[in-house]
C-alpha cells in the first residue's frame, strides 16, 4: 500500500491533482449541491493558510490551546449576534458549541434535549418529514424515537396544529427548519415554538442551510418570517460555517439560549486511571484547522461581505427560477425565498432524471430528489453567490437539456426488474441478488467509474419503497468502499 522509501513530496501531489480530477467542479458555480463558492479572489489561499497555521492544535484542552478557545467563542459569539442572541437581545444568556457540521450539531440538540430528561424510559422527537435526515440518525444513534409530522403538498410546510397533536407526554425536542434543504421554504417557526412552548417542550431551528443568509436577505428586503432566537420557544438553533459562511468544510455552531439548556450536551469521564474527559461536542480529539480556517473566513469577508454575497445569491435566485419558469413541462416546486430552486416536471414524456443526466452532460450538476409521500420527483439546486454570472449560460443549456431528454423519452424498468423492487423486503436481499443489480446497473467492485448517466439507477431507486432504497443504497456503496492495496493508481 505504501513504498517503503516513501515518495518525493511533488508525485504525491501530483497523484492528489490527478485523483481530484475525477471529482465534480468545487468553483465556479455549475454544482449546484454539496459545496458553496462565494467566487472571492484569495478566500481559498487566506483560509488554506490559516487551517496551516492551527492544523495541529487540538480542541481536546482548551487550557493548553487558548487559541483555538478564543477562536471558538469569537464564532459561536458571531453566530449568536447574527441569530437573534447576545447582550440586549431576547436570549442575553445564549451559549454554543463549534461542530464539525450539521449532522453533528442536530445530533447534538437531540442529545441535551434528551439527557435533560433522564426520568424518560422513551423519549421522542417530533419532527417534520422535510426535516433533515440528520434528525433520524440522531435518533437512531441515540435510541430515540422519531414521529414524523406530514408536509402540506401545496406549501411544503407543516401545520403547528399538526405539530402539537404529535407531541406526547414522552416528546423531549420538537423541530423545525430555516429553510428546509429539499424545498427551501421556511417552517412557521414562531407557531411550532409556541406549541412547543405550551407543552413544556424544547423546540430546536435546524438553520443549517440558510441561517447565515436568511437575516441578510431580510436585510436586503426579502420577507423573512422570525426564525432564531428572537423568538418565544425557540430553545436552540443550529447554523453551517462551511455553508452560507462560505468557510472551508466542517464547522458548524449550535446555539443554546441558555448555558442551563446546554448542559446536558458534555460528557465528563474520571472513572480511570487516565486524564478526565471533558467533551462539549461528540469528538475529543479536534484539529484546529477548519475552526482557524472558518474564523479567518468571517474576519475577512465583514457584514458587508455576506450582505453583497448574499445580494449577488438573491439575484441569482431570481434568475433561475425565471430559467425555470420559461421552459414549457417544467414548475417550480415553491417560490423561492430563501437558496434553493426546486423544481419538477408536469410533463410525463419530461423525465426529471434524464434531464439531470442532460444537465450534466452539459457541465450543469444537479440534485435528483425521489418522490415522496405523493411528493413528485425534483430537481434540486443550491445557489451560492458563484452562480450569479452564469445564469445566462443556464438558460439555454436548461431548454436545451430539456428537448434532448423529450427527446430520449423516459426510462423505462424492464417489468422483471420494476416488480422485483416493488415486491422486494429488506430482508429478502440476498448477496448474490445485490451484486447482480450493482452489476446490471454499472456499480459495483471492479465496475470502474460509476456510470456517466443515472437516469437507470434514479428509476430504479425511485421505483423502491423508501426501506428498500435504503438497503440498496448501504449495499451499493459498501460495494464501492473497498480497500485500495495500493494508494496510488498508477502503481
Amino acid at each position: 500500500m505504501m513504498d517503503e522509501a516513501g515518495v518525493p513530496a511533488e508525485r504525491v501531489l501530483d497523484e492528489v491533482r490527478e485523483l481530484r480530477g475525477l471529482d465534480r467542479p468545487t468553483h465556479g458555480g455549475r454544482l449546484f449541491a454539496y459545496v458553496y463558492d462565494p467566487a472571492v479572489a484569495g478566500l481559498d489561499e487566506l483560509a488554506a493558510a490559516a487551517y496551516a497555521q492551527s492544523a495541529h492544535v487540538n480542541g481536546l484542552d482548551p487550557t493548553a490551546f487558548p487559541s483555538l478557545l478564543a477562536m471558538e467563542n469569537g464564532l459561536v459569539g458571531a453566530a449568536a449576534r447574527l441569530l437573534g442572541g447576545g447582550p440586549g437581545t431576547s436570549a442575553p444568556d445564549v451559549v454554543g458549541s463549534v461542530t464539525s457540521g450539521g449532522t453533528e450539531s442536530l445530533i447534538l440538540a437531540v442529545k441535551a434535549a434528551r439527557d435533560a430528561r433522564p426520568e424518560l424510559a422513551g423519549p421522542r422527537i417530533v419532527v417534520p418529514a422535510s426535516g433533515h435526515a440528520a434528525f433520524a440518525k440522531a435518533a437512531h444513534l441515540l435510541r430515540v424515537t422519531l414521529d414524523t409530522v406530514p408536509v402540506d403538498p401545496v406549501t411544503l410546510r407543516p401545520s403547528a396544529a399538526d405539530v402539537a397533536a404529535a407531541i406526547r407526554p414522552e416528546t423531549v425536542l420538537v423541530a423545525c427548519s430555516a429553510p428546509s434543504y429539499a424545498h427551501g421554504v421556511i417552517d412557521p417557526v414562531a407557531e411550532i415554538a409556541a406549541v412547543a412552548a405550551a407543552a413544556g417542550v424544547r423546540c430546536h431551528v435546524d438553520a443549517c442551510f440558510g441561517g447565515w443568509t436568511l437575516p441578510y436577505l431580510r436585510r436586503l428586503g426579502a420577507p423573512v418570517p422570525p426564525f432564531d432566537l428572537s423568538v418565544d420557544g425557540v430553545t436552540s438553533i443550529s447554523v453551517d460555517l462551511h455553508k452560507y459562511a462560505y468557510a472551508p468544510k466542517g464547522v458548524s455552531v449550535l446555539l443554546h439560549r441558555d448555558p442551563s439548556l446546554r448542559a446536558p450536551q458534555y460528557f465528563a469521564y474520571a472513572d480511570w486511571p487516565g486524564y478526565t474527559m471533558v467533551n462539549p461536542v461528540l469528538a475529543s480529539t479536534r484539529s484546529g484547522g477548519p475552526i482557524a480556517a472558518a474564523y479567518a473566513t468571517l474576519r475577512h469577508l465583514g457584514d458587508d461581505g455576506y450582505l453583497r454575497l448574499a445580494a449577488a445569491t438573491r439575484d441569482a435566485v431570481a434568475g433561475l427560477a425565471l430559467a425555470v419558469r420559461g421552459v414549457e413541462g417544467l414548475r417550480l416546486m415553491a417560490e423561492p425565498e430563501s437558496t434553493v430552486v426546486c423544481f419538477t416536471s408536469t410533463d410525463p414524456a419530461l423525465d426529471l432524471f434524464v434531464l439531470v443526466d442532460e444537465l450534466t452532460a452539459r457541465g450543469w450538476h444537479t440534485q435528483p430528489q425521489l418522490t415522496y409521500a405523493g411528493l413528485p420527483a425534483s430537481v434540486h439546486l443550491t445557489v451560492t453567490a458563484s452562480v450569479a454570472p452564469r445564469v445566462a449560460e443556464f438558460r439555454p443549456a436548461l431548454a436545451e437539456a430539456v428537448a434532448a431528454a423529450r427527446a430520449a423519452g423516459p426510462v423505462a424498468l424492464p417489468p422483471e426488474l420494476r416488480a422485483l423492487v416493488t415486491s422486494l423486503t429488506p430482508e429478502a436481499l440476498t448477496p448474490e441478488l445485490i451484486a447482480g443489480l450493482a452489476a446490471g446497473l454499472g456499480l459495483g467492485a471492479g465496475a470502474g467509474p460509476l456510470p456517466d448517466r443515472m437516469a437507470l439507477v434514479n428509476t430504479l431507486l425511485d421505483t423502491a419503497p423508501p426501506a428498500l432504497r435504503e438497503r440498496l443504497l448501504v449495499e451499493f456503496v459498501g460495494l464501492l468502499q473497498r480497500p485500495a492495496w495500493r494508494l496510488a493508481s498508477g502503481d
